[in-house]
């Protein structure tokens, strides 16, 4: 699940030439709209009203005709949950496999609430206690010791003073002694600065998202009083292959704009083939559940399904016709079937051979993979 729109973001003064702009600067133009029509009770420092957040997430129309388009395609309860969560003083926890789009709802999220998304801690093996809490200029500290001059705040922390949303993103990534500088954070809304005998406080509005890989269980585990302060909401994979096909087609839609690729004619079916490929190798069986077949050790996610098409549109359009054709997408499909080079290549050529190869009006497609396997 990704993001969609119908007629493009509206992109902010001065953020033409960015590669990737916030979402706040993206969709500056549907919040804008959201905000100037929203009568409904908003929680302190909230730029929107849940029901208005929820809103810019799933799509819809506005009393005067402006059309909000779907950042999120998935059950609407999902959604609601996540934005009430942000409202109490739970913390909510994004869990999925990857590609199930926690990071983009995540942003989204922020940007409606706190109309800033930038104040991100990005989880790794490597993330320091510092980028949590609070660490120090050096410069300043050995020049005049121990002040506020010379701390440095962490994205949670300016979220804190501020009354905004912080994200941390693969929170499982984090080590554990890391993890748990965010209990005190998130039960007593303080954050103690020992070196000067003080602390900062959260304001009203302050509130934290973190995303989890539900396939890192057993990276580092959260602890249990880590958990308790948490709302979990689990965000699925696509219900359907139409909701999928959906998905992949506006995202890639927006991804082309942004990277001046031109717009394909008659792309419908190869995106429709890359989808049903990963949704038949994910699941097991192929869409008719008349044939099982053995699933490769990538998640094959929509995220993944996006990347295949757009690489295969800039094929198209620098080195082919102009048109996107199966060998355009079949050397993206094998890159993300094939992670293990001796288990999955198995797995490929025998759906290629079992599914692909008996498939009406998929002689081309077949072809064209078996040329690059």
């Amino acid at each position: 699940m990704t993001s969609t729109t119908h007629a493009g973001p509206t992109t902010a003064a001065g953020t033409a030439e960015v590669l990737r702009p916030h979402a706040e600067d993206a969709f500056a133009g549907e919040l804008a709209a959201l905000a100037a029509q929203d009568d409904r009770p908003r929680p302190e420092r909230w730029r929107l009203s849940p029901w208005a957040v929820a809103t810019y997430l799933l799509g819809g129309a506005l009393p005067d005709g402006t059309v909000i388009s779907p950042k999120y395609v998935g059950p609407r309860r999902i959604v609601e949950v996540a934005v009430t969560t942000l409202a109490t003083d739970r913390a909510l926890l994004l869990l999925g496999v990857p590609g199930t789009a926690k990071t983009w709802v995540s942003e989204h999220l922020a940007a409606a609430v706190s109309g800033d998304s930038t104040l991100l801690v990005q989880g790794t093996a490597g993330t320091p206690e510092e980028a949590v809490r609070y660490g120090w200029n050096y410069a300043q500290l050995l020049a005049h010791g121990p002040s506020r001059d010379a701390l440095v705040p962490s994205p949670v922390m300016r979220a804190m003073a501020d009354g905004k949303v912080a994200r941390v993103e693969e929170l499982t990534r984090i080590p554990a002694d890391v993890q748990d500088s965010l209990i005190t954070i998130l039960s007593e809304k303080t954050l103690p600065v020992p070196e000067l005998g003080g602390e900062t406080q959260a304001v009203r509005g302050f509130n934290l998202i973190a995303t989890a890989n539900d396939r890192d269980r057993g990276v580092n585990e959260l602890s249990s009083a880590l958990r308790r302060r948490f709302n979990t909401v689990v965000l699925p994979l696509p219900a359907s292959m139409e909701d999928e096909v959906d998905i992949v087609t506006r995202r890639v839609r927006q991804l082309g704009r942004s990277l001046d690729l031109p717009d394909l004619p008659d792309g419908a079916e190869e995106i429709r083939r890359v989808v049903t490929v990963f949704r038949e190798l994910r699941d097991g069986v192929t869409a008719d559940g008349r044939t099982k077949v053995k699933s490769p050790t990538g998640t094959l996610s929509t995220a993944e399904a996006i990347s295949v098409v757009t690489s295969g549109i800039a094929l198209a359009a620098h080195f082919g016709d102009g048109v996107l054709r199966s060998g355009d997408v079949a050397a993206g499909i094998l890159g993300a079937v094939v992670r293990d080079p001796a288990g999955d290549r198995v797995v490929w050529q025998e759906y290629l051979e079992s599914v692909v190869r008996e498939r009406d009006g998929w002689k081309d497609f077949y072809r064209a993979c078996r040329e690059v396997s």
